[in-house]
């Protein structure tokens, strides 16, 4: 039947059009309505050359450079040929296209849907490879290249991402705990947060102390050979002794812990989406791509 639901409540023709949708973001026009008035406020009191295109169209050039991985050379060419065919659209240079993208800042609560429901974290961190080149010389000659990590707070109801940070991988995922939450609560404009969802490497005790603090139910796996003794945080004894006294099966289905993966379905779209590399080489552009990659997620999901 069409537009038909499984048991699981998903409608199948409103998910595969929703998909379908999404293709329309890589190639929107809508900057366009606004071109010349945006051109007018970005360039007001501006000393030197002014600017020719206004962000929401570099913010469509970083989209297909990220998403689609073409090179900066090639993004020349397509706003060449783009040129051609729309004239309010001049053609440039890939220098200068580099130079806008790599100032592109594209915020997190920007492209955060308004609501106000309580929210649900989930907290995870995942590795993005710092090229997609010479994987055969490095496995040969075990060149290590590193990583960059990424730390999020995904809402669990919505799959938005509400809170990010990059780092290298030599960043553990429990001290960027508490500063995503914290990041999540000022993103979300004052919506309570009423539980954070993790796994075993946030065990710790100051993330226990943050969350009471905040009124946060901590919903994180406790390590098998924890000990009951408050040892400096009541919060994560309690915690302790629950998971004992139900055991940990019951204590799952009690948290509905299995929300938890809502982050790492969020990982792996977007990583089916726009790779799991990036393609600068200077650090600070690295990070750049990598949040751009993670914020662009927001816009498309919507």
């Amino acid at each position: 039947m069409t537009g038909s639901s499984e048991p699981n409540g998903r409608n199948w023709q409103e998910y595969n059009e929703s998909l379908v949708k999404r293709g329309e973001m890589y190639l929107t026009f809508s900057f366009l309505d606004s071109w010349e008035k945006d051109l007018e406020k970005l360039n007001h009191g501006k000393l030197g050359r002014r600017f020719a295109y206004p962000w929401a169209f570099i913010e469509l050039l970083m989209m297909i450079h990220v998403i689609f991985h073409l090179p900066y050379r090639q993004l020349e060419g397509f706003l060449r040929k783009l040129s051609e065919l729309i004239p309010e659209i001049k053609s440039t240079d890939y220098t200068n296209i580099w130079r806008r993208g790599t100032q592109l800042k594209l915020n997190i609560p920007e492209t955060i849907s308004a609501s106000d429901d309580p929210v649900v974290l989930a907290v995870d961190s995942t590795g993005i490879k710092v090229t997609n080149r010479g994987e055969w010389m490095r496995e040969k000659w075990k060149i290590h290249r590193g990583w960059i990590k990424v730390h999020l707070a995904v809402d669990v109801k919505t799959k938005e991402i509400v809170a990010i940070e990059v780092t290298d991988e030599r960043v553990s995922d429990g001290s960027k705990f508490n500063s995503l939450v914290n990041q999540a609560e000022e993103n979300l404009s004052g919506r309570k947060i009423k539980e954070a969802l993790g796994d075993g490497a946030y065990d710790r005790r100051e993330i226990f102390d943050h969350l009471q603090q905040k009124g946060i139910q901590p919903v994180i796996k406790i390590r098998s050979n924890a000990n009951t003794k408050a040892r400096g945080s009541p919060a994560r004894a309690r915690a302790v002794q629950e998971l004992k006294d139900l055991g940990y099966q019951s204590w799952k289905e009690k948290y509905n812990y299995g929300r938890r993966w809502a982050a790492e379905s969020v990982f792996s779209a977007i990583k089916r989406i726009s790779g799991e590399h990036v393609m600068a080489t200077k650090t600070e552009n690295m990070m750049q791509e990598v949040v751009l990659k993670f914020a662009f997620y927001n816009l498309i999901i919507h």
